[in-house]
């Protein structure tokens, strides 16, 4: 049994295979937390100390026992108002205007299988993969009840933790602050791992401590956002890629956000991670619930590479769904780079004939194919194929694709609306804007309100009719701006942000229900919504919008702390390229592409040499013989883009007996006189022998990972190596 529970201690342990979390309900009720670690036997509760602590309160329970503090101990969801001066988890706004929630232990119940949670995205697993124990709490005045859910799948070494908050009171209550998990200290220094960024530059690595008082990252952008990632490493002052212990809280969520790190006198650490309590008032009327979104956590105690692997694997195991939740995907050619909107059914043809000859499955027609929309001024709402661009109606283009063997896919972007729209000019009342007030735009383009159904069945009726007039196999789902003016004329505004995002998964799962054999892949101007929760529903998304191979380097490296190569979108693109004007070689370009398994090309190939074109033929034909093992193999970084002179990465299989080292040079200083970089591997099995097939040579895996392969010393700018190894029988 994954899930225990002590019946005279009242303690709860929730075991993996190399973890344990444990918990205890103390003698008042309160739901106290006791560990999680790696995996330990016995009772933690003698972990628990009790002192005079002054200023820190004691509840009325407690009679003149000063030693009993909430202030002090630590908990598994902290509610303010208890006498916990630290940041809460859950503040409830009362109807008699108090900010109160005094929630104590009522029951619990252990169940085979792994909770679902209805109209949200959300870890899966069998009966036979995982556990549930949902704890029930309550706070006997408001009688605002609280269910904690705690998901466990122990071959994964993953637990999961949801809220459901039910009002069962006279009155109506606002949440105003919701967590889903919280993570209590009770000593020991950290640093809190968070990857930040921007629109072409998303999930930089960023590393602080975590000091006296609260640090927070999140968003307010009503979606996860290019600026800061839901997803944190909370880890050991000395933790390090292969040693050490760390934690990771990923929030699966694509809205606006909250993670709060904090350090309190008694240096505790509290860490909680949740939705953004700004723009955030969500009123409960009596036998209403509010479920908060899961987050998924995991502990390493042998650093980071350990902790990534664990997540990659719950990611493609337990969150991707459809078909090509497993499968691999198409090589494709877009045509975003190729044309921008200057096209018509004639070039996307000729676009399709030159991808057949390369060896590529599918081309996507990108933005600019519907309405009055020939730049991004005009046109979105109006989701109607424009036949007189492209001189033949949709069904005529994509017969005559399919006919040269290639796939078809199509942009979309079905949130968003243009004033200069048909549908604008119907509807102005379905956009998010506040009355009274001019609207802030972005990109030209204002923001549909998806928390109306009306407004989501129009779209998807939009959409489907478009969908429905050929064989299309690929869709590409756009955000190309942050939410602003949130209001609804049909609910009151402090719920406007997350039943939009609920809106959102609505809409998202009619259309994998719709058309279960279509691989969606999700984009928000890149990486601007590169989060769990999308990939419940896209198992793809484009990575960033910045296709530069050096800048990509960084971003997929901040990428791979918490997400799978094969959730990654990643293309090799024209040079200069488009973002940076930088000139980078086909070879680099390729291989840095390869680190994901939404492979591709963002560029016209009738504009490159005969040269240019074999050697695309020829990364096609190895991306797709490396494709299993960089879909599923378990993934290494072997250097850091922000600190070396070259950075490097490999995929492991399963069983170790096979291996793609991929490294590209960075920094080159001087000539020949130039120190060597050697690249130690990891992953391999120490005594075994692997030969690299191009050149014939072999290597023990232990000579491999304490010595490593070096680098030629060559002159060129940003080089790049890629090398295969197989174990010999």
């Amino acid at each position: 049994m994954a899930i225990n529970y002590h019946r005279t201690s009242h303690i709860f342990t929730l075991d993996t295979e190399n973890t344990t979390y444990q918990m205890k309900v103390d003698d008042y009720g309160f739901l106290l937390h006791l560990y999680y670690g790696a995996r330990i036997s016995g009772d933690m509760d003698y972990l628990l100390t009790y002192f005079d602590r002054g200023f820190s309160g004691n509840p009325a329970d407690a009679g003149t026992d000063r030693t009993y503090s909430m202030d002090a101990l630590p908990q598994e969801y902290p509610a303010m108002g208890t006498g916990d001066y630290r940041n809460s988890a859950l503040i409830i706004h009362n109807g008699d205007g108090s900010d109160c929630c005094d929630l104590r232990y009522v029951s619990h119940e252990i169940r085979q299988g792994k909770y679902g949670l209805v109209g949200l995205p959300a870890v899966y697993a069998g009966e036979e993969e995982a556990q549930t124990l949902e704890i029930l709490l309550e706070d006997s005045v408001s009688k605002v009840q609280v269910r904690l859910l705690y998901g466990v799948l122990e071959e994964e070494d993953i637990i999961t933790r949801s809220v459901k908050i039910t009002n069962l009171g006279s009155e109506d209550v606002i949440v105003e602050k919701a967590a889903g998990a919280c993570l209590d200290f009770l000593a020991g220094s950290y640093d809190l791992i968070s990857f930040y960024g921007r629109h072409v530059m998303e999930r930089s690595f960023q590393r602080r401590e975590i000091a006296h008082g609260s640090f927070s990252i999140g968003s307010r952008r009503g979606a996860s956002s290019h600026q800061y990632n839901p997803a944190v490493i909370i880890a050991r002052r000395d933790t390090t890629e292969d040693t050490g212990g760390c934690y990771g809280m990923m929030f699966v969520y694509s809205g606006s956000f909250l993670c709060e790190a904090e350090k309190d006198q008694f240096d505790q650490t509290r860490v909680l991670m949740g939705l953004q309590r700004d723009l955030f008032h969500y009123t409960l009327e009596r036998g209403e619930v509010l479920t908060v979104p899961e987050t998924v956590l995991c502990y390493s105690d042998e650093g980071f590479a350990a902790l990534s692997n664990r997540y990659h694997r719950c990611i493609r195991k337990h969150l991707f769904r459809g078909k090509y939740g497993q499968a691999m995907r198409p090589v494709l050619l877009n045509s975003w780079e190729a044309f921008y909107f200057d096209f018509d059914g004639e070039k996307i043809c000729k676009l399709a004939k030159e991808a057949a000859t390369l060896g590529m499955d599918m081309v996507v027609m990108d933005d600019g194919w519907f309405g009055k929309r020939e730049d991004d001024n005009s046109g979105l709402g109006d989701w109607q194929v424009n036949e007189e661009k492209l001189g033949c109606s949709l069904g005529e283009l994509i017969e005559r694709i399919n006919s040269l063997g290639v796939k078809f896919g199509i942009w979309i972007e079905p949130e968003m609306i243009s004033e200069d729209s048909d549908l604008y000019r119907t509807h102005p009342d379905w956009v998010m804007r506040i009355p009274g007030r001019k609207p802030i735009h972005a990109r030209n383009q204002l923001v549909l309100d998806f928390s109306r159904a009306e407004v989501r069945d129009h779209i998807f009726k939009q959409i489907c009719g478009v969908l429905d007039q050929g064989n299309v196999e690929y869709v590409k789902w756009d955000m190309n701006r942050s939410i602003s003016d949130i209001y609804s004329q049909e609910r009151s505004p402090g719920k406007v942000a997350h039943d939009y995002m609920l809106g959102v998964y609505e809409f998202l799962e009619n259309l994998m229900e719709r058309y279960p054999n279509m691989l969606i892949e999700g984009c928000s101007g890149g990486g601007g919504r590169f989060d769990a929760g999308m990939m419940y529903y896209t198992p793809q998304i484009w990575c960033s919008d910045n296709t530069d191979a050096l800048d990509r380097l960084k971003i997929q490296y901040g990428t791979s702390f918490f997400y799978p190569a094969a959730s990654v979108g990643a293309h090799v693109s024209a040079v200069p390229n488009h973002q940076t004007g930088r000139r980078i070689s086909l070879r680099t370009r390729g291989i840095v592409a390869m680190a994901g398994s939404g492979f591709g090309y963002e560029l016209d190939p009738n504009h490159m040499t005969e040269r240019e074109k074999e050697q695309i033929r020829e990364q096609i034909a190895k991306y797709k013989r490396y494709a299993p093992l960089v879909f599923s193999g378990d993934y290494y970084r072997l250097s850091s883009p922000f600190d070396d002179v070259y950075t490097a990465w490999m995929f492991v299989s399963e069983d170790g007996g096979r291996a793609l080292v991929s490294a590209v040079m960075t920094i080159q200083n001087g000539n020949n006189n130039m120190p060597v970089s050697y690249v130690r591997l990891k992953g391999l099995d120490r005594d075994a022998l692997y030969e690299e097939p191009d050149s014939g040579r072999c290597y023990y895996g232990s000579a491999l990972m304490e010595a490593g392969l070096p680098l030629p010393a060559e002159l060129g700018e940003y080089l790049s190596y890629q090398i295969e190894l197989n174990r010999k029988l």
